[in-house]
């Protein structure tokens, strides 16, 4: 876990917002949400600016563009490929979450953009599912636009917190303690992420409720 931790936060400078904006972005653009963890992308920019390996507010700007532009792609690739693209070999075994999706789609309209990027599945599909539907691409973006700001500020920052405590214990008691914390924060952020995952399938497959 040590060598793990000094690798993540070793990356500096432009080569890291790269490659944040570019999973945050391909988890948008290309319908490959549930594979590319753009969210966790997204956190560990934070944790790499809290530490003072990137500035916070470049951070949020290169994750929020990259939503709102990784989303754009997505609703034009389901506008042009629409059909061939939910008769895919990758969806196949999502039939009845990708369903629900279209369902939320249809009962809450641009709302259901806004929403859906903060449940992963939802923010890998609905931007294509937006195109399929030709949702007028103004009202789309209106709601793509807000849901990627208010969401790209937030999971940042929540990064950013992680990433001045880290500093902040490693600078008291030193990096093995550091470290021990960190992992501790890892094993309690899997099991989070495990129990919103659950809460997350039981709304894709209910949206009713």
């Amino acid at each position: 876990m040590s060598a793990l931790l000094d690798r993540l936060l070793s990356i500096q400078g432009p080569l890291l917002y790269a490659l944040v904006a570019a999973v945050v972005f391909v988890e948008d653009a290309l319908f490959v949400g549930f594979v590319v963890p753009g969210e966790t992308a997204a956190v560990l920019g934070g944790v790499a600016a809290g530490l003072g390996h990137a500035s916070l507010p470049v951070m949020i700007l290169v994750v929020v563009a990259a939503a709102i532009v990784g989303d754009s792609v997505g609703y034009e690739v389901g506008r042009q490929f629409g059909s061939r693209l939910l008769a895919g070999r990758m969806l196949r075994g999502r039939r009845e979450r990708l369903d629900g999706a279209r369902a939320f789609l249809a009962r809450r309209g641009g709302a259901a953009v806004f929403l859906a990027r903060f449940v992963a599945f939802f923010r890998a599909v609905m931007p294509a599912l937006a195109g399929i539907t030709e949702m007028h691409y103004a009202r789309f973006l209106v709601y793509n636009a807000a849901g990627g700001i208010v969401w790209g500020v937030g999971v940042v920052l929540l990064g950013y917190g992680a990433g001045n405590s880290y500093a902040a214990i490693e600078s008291a008691v030193g990096r093995d303690v550091a470290i021990a914390v960190a992992v501790v924060a890892v094993v309690a952020l899997i099991v989070w992420r495990f129990r919103r995952h659950r809460i997350e399938k039981r709304t894709e497959d209910g949206p009713e409720g």
